[in-house]
């Protein structure tokens, strides 16, 4: 598709600005009799096709019920007078394959989702595109392929699941992770663990704090991607499928209008998904995805405008992983439009942003409150935040030259000083904390798991949380070239660049080493005199590649530095 057919006048008449190259003609009758043979008659071959992108899958909660919305919208686009035409994308549970050689394929499937979404859409010349994710890659996924198209697109969340209940108490599943933690340092009994884990999902939706999926969608409807309010719904809740038939509506609003992407994914509108990320305490893998979605947008985007953002933003909603509430309590007490609306107030906000409803960001909020309700504490007044300045702080020094990236919430310090215990790998690092060998004032560093050396970049959320169930979050730091769970806190960081595998600084640090980490002055500190570091370089000698053959062999050898997005083009 060229530039031009991109951006061509669109017209009632040519609501098939682009199918229309398969549909219309003598020549193309080969094409109608197969379109035929799925059900298309006379009267469709002028109607705009639409592609429906879902991944529907009973591998995770998170995707269980995808399908069902897909069904909604298909039929909103042919009530709308359009075609739909479904296909499948896949999905990885973080959650599930957490802890294991499986969450390799976590951040892979980030582009394998993009370059199937481009493939089919582009291949089937489609006239929009409408994505139904739920799982934390999806979203990204959905995002970069969307901007590779520049078909009018909207995104649709699949939802967000219910909490679970144990004594009244709410859980999620990193409540789980962390009762490993606790059960392995015999805080709590074996009945309490099990009753934790049988408890802590109760259906359909992605994980319930402000993890990495719900910071996502929370950042895509600030980005004007997706419709208002619902970014926050539950999946299981009615309004989901409502919410899905709306957006298949708009969707055919914006072929008419020929609204695409790239007219709605600006730089303003990156600045705005990242200062209301900041605002909710979004999740570090953020960072990642949304400078990877700004590179397919040619968007220029980078560490430096996180940090700038951050500095004028305040956290003031009290949500998990390091607060007290989950998403669907935001939710009702007026969701991601009630923030924006009090960031819009403040001028923290652009607010002439186009959005897929054809209105501005400030257009949407027109009528939205801007305070919060007195009777509630999920989200505190913008002068009583949780923290005056966000909560993704990006960190550089000796040891991350190309930057890191920080989650700084829920601490009682943001800065630790100590010996390094050094690891070459992530199940290394379980077996000293669960063996009770991490010492109040260590600091881990796990090394050899970013996007080459990993390869795929894990999330550490087993370590992290085993590192809080036993009561350490607060006096152990731990730096890894990996990521992390949008449901870790602690004082911890992440996207260490470079890696250890092209012989980043942190492939340099040996045990024992004193390593710094200051939140307070963005700094990461390797204490090691420069000649010895220079020894040290000359000595080092490449590993070998984890795999040679297949998708994590390929994925090594194109993907960048995390500092970049960890992009694969």
């Amino acid at each position: 598709m060229t530039d031009t057919a991109r951006k061509a006048p669109v017209t009632k008449a040519r609501l098939n600005w682009n199918s229309y190259h398969v549909t219309q003609g003598d020549e193309r009758a080969p094409n109608r009799a197969m379109l035929r043979a799925v059900g298309f008659g006379d009267g469709d071959f002028e109607k705009p096709i639409i592609g429906v992108a879902h991944a529907q899958s009973n591998i995770t909660p998170c995707n269980n019920g995808l399908g069902e919305l897909a069904g909604h919208i298909t039929d909103a686009i042919r009530e709308g007078g359009g075609m739909p035409q479904v296909y499948g994308t896949i999905t990885v549970s973080d959650g599930i394959s957490m802890g294991t050689e499986g969450m390799k394929c976590s951040l892979v499937s980030r582009e394998v989702i993009a370059d199937s979404i481009e493939t089919v859409s582009r291949g089937q010349s489609h006239d929009g595109v409408i994505v139904v994710g739920g799982c934390d890659k999806n979203m990204p996924g959905a995002m970069i392929g969307i901007a590779r198209l520049n078909i009018p697109a909207i995104f649709v969340y699949g939802g967000t699941i219910r909490p679970g209940k144990l004594d009244g108490q709410d859980l999620t599943i990193v409540s789980v992770f962390e009762a490993v933690g606790s059960f392995g340092a015999g805080k709590i009994t074996r009945e309490q663990f099990e009753a934790v884990e049988r408890n802590a999902c109760p259906g359909n939706g992605s994980c319930g704090g402000m993890y990495t999926a719900n910071t996502m969608s929370s950042a895509f409807e600030a980005m004007g991607m997706s419709l208002p309010f619902s970014s926050t719904m539950s999946a299981i809740d009615a309004e989901k499928a409502t919410s899905s038939a709306d957006s298949a509506r708009a969707l055919l609003h914006m072929i008419g209008a020929n609204v695409r992407p790239l007219d709605i994914l600006t730089k303003q509108a990156f600045e705005n998904a990242i200062t209301v990320i900041m605002a909710v305490g979004g999740s570090t893998n953020a960072v990642l995805h949304l400078m990877a979605i700004a590179h397919a947008a040619n968007i220029p985007l980078d560490l430096a405008d996180f940090e700038r953002i951050r500095e004028r933003t305040p956290v003031f909603c009290d949500l998990k992983p390091s607060g007290r509430y989950v998403a669907t309590d935001l939710h009702d007490v007026g969701g991601i439009p009630r923030v924006m609306k009090m960031l819009l107030k403040e001028g923290l906000l652009h607010g002439d942003c186009l959005t897929v409803t054809g209105k501005t960001i400030a257009e949407n909020l027109q009528s939205e409150p801007d305070e919060p309700n007195a009777d509630q504490d999920v989200i505190r007044p913008y002068d009583q935040p949780l923290y005056v300045q966000g909560h993704l702080a990006v960190l550089r020094g000796n040891l991350a030259p190309e930057g890191s990236v920080a989650k700084i919430s829920g601490l009682k310090s943001i800065k630790i000083t100590g010996p390094a215990r050094v690891f070459e790998s992530e199940e290394e690092s379980m077996h000293a904390i669960m063996g009770g060998q991490i010492n109040p004032g260590d600091v881990l560093v796990i090394r050899y798991e970013g996007p080459k050396g990993g390869p795929g970049m894990r999330e550490m959320l087993s370590p992290t949380s085993a590192i809080i169930g036993k009561g350490l979050g607060d006096s152990v730091g731990l730096i890894t070239d990996g990521r992390f769970s949008g449901g870790t806190y602690g004082l911890v960081v992440g996207h260490v660049a470079p890696e250890a595998y092209v012989g980043g600084p942190i492939a340099l640090v040996h045990e024992g080493d004193t390593i710094e980490l200051n939140a307070e002055t963005c700094e990461l500190t390797l204490h090691v005199p420069e000649d010895e570091i220079e020894r040290r370089r000359a000595q080092w000698v490449a590993p070998a590649p984890r795999y040679t053959r297949g998708v994590l062999a390929k994925y090594a050898k194109q993907v960048g530095s995390a500092a970049l997005g960890a992009v694969t083009d």
